[in-house]
């Protein structure tokens, strides 16, 4: 468990008996390891390495850190064609090999910071690939570790956002296997294979949503099922932050999403009794300290 869990780990954060309003983290918030990985990777680079060190796309998808390893030196950006020399760090969500092959024909250092768990998902895809199987991705078509998965899966796969999309015409008779974003949840996954399973052949599944996601979404949901309202505290182009959002509204319509403390309204907490919070694993442990701190302010405390 790292340090944000432990802090987190089935605490109340701010239970005071002189307000009428008690707040709860969830057990499991913030930071994953892959994410601590990947930051401690791009720091220590900042410290060893000569200027300048980009990160191919943002190393994590939480907009304030992004900022903060940009002061420290450290920017993002979008394409090889803006540098001519340097070191790039692969971001946490990875990235087509071809394209780490061409920063290195074009004479740049490359540190991989690809979670762990997204290359496990990598490896499985070119399995699938290699023996001859249909790979189908579960994912977010437009999402960095999507566009990575598909190149590893190679020409024939197929990217399906829930089992709806699936077209069982092009799957009947034929061998199928499955590798899925490390941030879906289980029963996305779940749906597809009971669809996909009577029209294939055969089906070969490989479950790659990450211990760290399955953690706090289970928690996040046990959590929006004991409060009156729910605070999820994460960068909007993170996926495993909207989709914490989207399981903890479906138990709590009054589940609000923000990047910052600063976005908390008051009237979003009329009349709570409990209040609350969770975060993406690219959440940082201040930012949650912070909301916690506003909503507070805002509960009179």
């Amino acid at each position: 468990m790292n340090p944000s869990e432990q802090r987190a780990a089935g605490e109340a954060a701010g239970d005071d008996d002189r307000s009428c309003a008690t707040i709860v983290v969830a057990r499991w918030a913030g930071y994953c390891y892959g994410v601590e990985r990947a930051l401690r990777i791009a720091e220590e680079a900042g410290v060893a390495l000569a200027p300048p060190i980009y990160t191919l796309g943002p190393l994590i998808h939480n907009p304030s850190v992004v900022e903060r390893l940009a002061r420290r030196g450290i920017a993002a950006i979008d394409d090889l064609d803006q540098v001519a020399r340097g070191t790039v760090i692969v971001r946490t969500h990875g990235v087509d090999p071809e394209v780490v092959a061409a920063a290195q024909a074009r004479g740049l250092a490359v540190i991989d910071a690809t979670c762990p768990f997204v290359n496990v998902a990598h490896q499985k895809a070119e399995v699938l690939r290699e023996q001859g199987y249909i790979p189908v991705i579960l994912g977010e078509r437009d999402h960095p570790e999507v566009v990575g998965l598909l190149a590893w899966a190679g020409p024939k796969a197929v990217v399906v956002e829930d089992a709806d999309e699936l077209r069982l015409r092009d799957m009947r008779g034929k061998r199928v296997g499955v590798v899925v974003q490390t941030t879906q949840t289980r029963d996305n996954l779940a749906r597809l294979v009971s669809r996909l399973a009577p029209a294939a052949r055969e089906t070969l599944v490989f479950n790659t949503i990450c211990d760290a996601t399955g953690k706090r979404q289970a928690a996040a949901q046990q959590l929006a099922r004991s409060v009156d309202v729910v605070i999820v505290v994460g960068g909007r182009n993170s996926a495993n932050t909207t989709r914490l959002t989207s399981l903890c509204r479906v138990i709590q319509p009054r589940t609000w999403h923000i990047e910052t403390a600063a976005e908390l309204e008051g009237a979003w907490l009329a009349g709570a009794r409990r209040v609350g919070v969770t975060a993406g694993a690219s959440t940082p442990e201040d930012e949650i300290d912070a909301a916690v701190a506003r909503i507070r302010e805002l509960v009179g405390q």
